[in-house]
């Protein structure tokens, strides 16, 4: 099961697909990358990790490759951006489950995340890191909108 990582942000991904694609024409050896843009590989991981769990790059045997999907995402416009990003996000949780509950609470997020034994944000930083990882990647892809202080909502349809 795959989860977005409560490290990655948006800026993070956009950052590492243009440097990917701009310096190393799409394909480059992660110690490459990692030097090129100035991050330890712990800092560099989650977002490799995310980006490859949306489909945006391929991982394997120390390099790391730029996808059909990733070059589009990186050549659109913010609105079009928006878009693959939110039919991205429906196939990692913590969004899965949150389209399930359709609306819910924080709390309510954890919970079911842990029954299906999701415990990344069981942690004493936990709410903080959902709550970033629903803003940063949720509300901005506007598969969720926060609608009062504790309550969110989902905006997508099943097909």
């Amino acid at each position: 099961m795959y989860v977005i990582d409560p490290a990655a942000r948006v800026a993070d991904l956009i950052g590492l697909l243009s440097t990917l694609q701009g310096t190393f024409g799409g394909k480059t050896d992660l110690y490459m990358l990692e030097k090129e843009m100035e991050v330890d590989l712990d800092d560099l991981m989650p977002i490799v990790y995310t980006a490859s769990y949306l489909g945006f790059v391929t991982v394997g045997e120390g390099d790391i490759i730029i996808t059909d999907k990733g070059m589009e995402f990186l050549n659109a416009n913010i609105r079009k951006r928006k878009e693959i990003l939110r039919e991205s996000l429906v196939k990692v949780e913590p969004f899965i489950t949150a389209i399930e509950l359709k609306t819910f609470s924080l709390e309510s997020l954890k919970e079911a995340l842990e029954k299906k034994g999701i415990f990344v944000y069981n942690t004493p930083e936990g709410d903080y890191d959902l709550q970033m990882t629903l803003t940063e990647w949720g509300v901005y892809s506007g598969l969720i909108s926060r609608y009062d202080d504790n309550m969110y909502k989902v905006n997508y349809e099943k097909a």
